[in-house]
């Protein structure tokens, strides 16, 4: 049986340097939410959790800042009691997401312990982990769903010796009412996606955020979060939807011409060069709608977290590919 440990244990997290980390993570805008905001994650912990934990400084925020670990960061990770927390959000569904946490909470757990240290006789604690994904994209999912690990195994014929489940709540407005009520940031910022794509029907990004966030700032709707981060929100907004408005689209042509092009070298080689022109073509495209709405190279750069270089050699593929007729 499992000892029950009541003491509360403190977590040292030293800072653990991997030479594939080196890329700048841009905030988002529910990121942004809960930064820096103690008292705000322990009540959207509280509201998921049924508990009734009071004192913000009991939690030990240890979110891994500006690094991306294998392609991914996650939004919010923080230690309360024995409790491991990695909260994310995802605006599309990703049933990949059980192996993205394991390895994200393997980097945490390296930061914890020194290598050589566990292979000690004794036992070391660590913090139990749980994993929740906030999802509100716009493909229609139930309230409450799980994601597991197992579920990407190749063999299901045997119980798996490693298991890790992520459990994903819908905060589309109107799903998980309760959740909503519990906690306000929450609440706030559903009904803030939910009035962008509302005008979005009507205007375009550029004018439908902004009206967004005035609708939040009228009505009283987390207004000192928006009246602080208007223009933090707006760039990171802007860049969120101008990034999935570009990403099908540009993956797709740019995956057609480089699959056509590559029939007299064989498929497998058409598909490579298809998702990379397609890449090329997303990044080129992206970059050229900020410059167009008045921003520096430097500042793209900044915003999408994306090298200089790297926006450069977008915008040359993309000025250098013949047009087809």
């Amino acid at each position: 049986m499992k000892k029950t440990r009541k003491q509360k244990l403190k977590y040292l997290f030293r800072r653990v340097t991997y030479p594939w980390i080196n890329r700048k993570y841009k905030d988002t805008v529910f990121r942004l939410l809960f930064n820096n905001d103690k008292k705000a994650l322990l009540e959207l912990y509280n509201a998921i959790n049924h508990s009734s934990y009071t004192d913000p400084e009991a939690l030990v925020v240890n979110t891994l800042d500006n690094a991306i670990f294998m392609g991914m960061h996650n939004d919010l990770s923080f230690i309360i009691d024995t409790h491991l927390n990695i909260y994310e959000h995802q605006s599309t569904n990703c049933p990949n997401m059980p192996l993205r946490c394991l390895f994200y909470v393997s980097k945490l757990y390296a930061q914890i312990f020194d290598e050589n240290k566990i292979y000690s006789s004794k036992v070391k604690h660590i913090p139990e982990p749980h994993f929740v994904v906030f999802y509100n994209g716009v493909e229609q999912l139930p309230e409450v769903m799980t994601y597991k690990l197992s579920d990407m195994y190749d063999s299901d014929n045997t119980a798996p010796d490693l298991e890790l489940t992520v459990k994903v709540l819908n905060i589309n407005r109107g799903m998980n009412p309760e959740l909503m009520s519990s906690c306000a940031k929450i609440s706030g910022y559903s009904i803030f996606v939910a009035k962008i794509r509302e005008y979005n029907t009507e205007l375009p990004i550029e004018d439908a955020v902004p009206a967004a966030i005035d609708y939040c700032i009228e009505n009283n709707i987390l207004k000192d979060f928006f009246v602080k981060q208007r223009k933090a929100i707006t760039m990171f907004s802007l860049y969120e939807y101008d990034y999935k408005s570009h990403l099908k689209s540009e993956h797709d042509d740019g995956f057609e011409e480089g699959q056509a092009q590559g029939i007299a070298i064989g498929e497998e080689r058409g598909i490579a060069i298809g998702e990379e022109r397609g890449e090329l073509k997303k990044l080129a495209s992206i970059a050229t709608n900020m410059q167009n709405n008045g921003y520096s190279l430097d500042q793209v750069s900044d915003i999408t977290g994306v090298a200089i270089a790297d926006i450069q050699k977008a915008l040359d593929s993309v000025k250098n590919t013949p047009t087809q007729k």
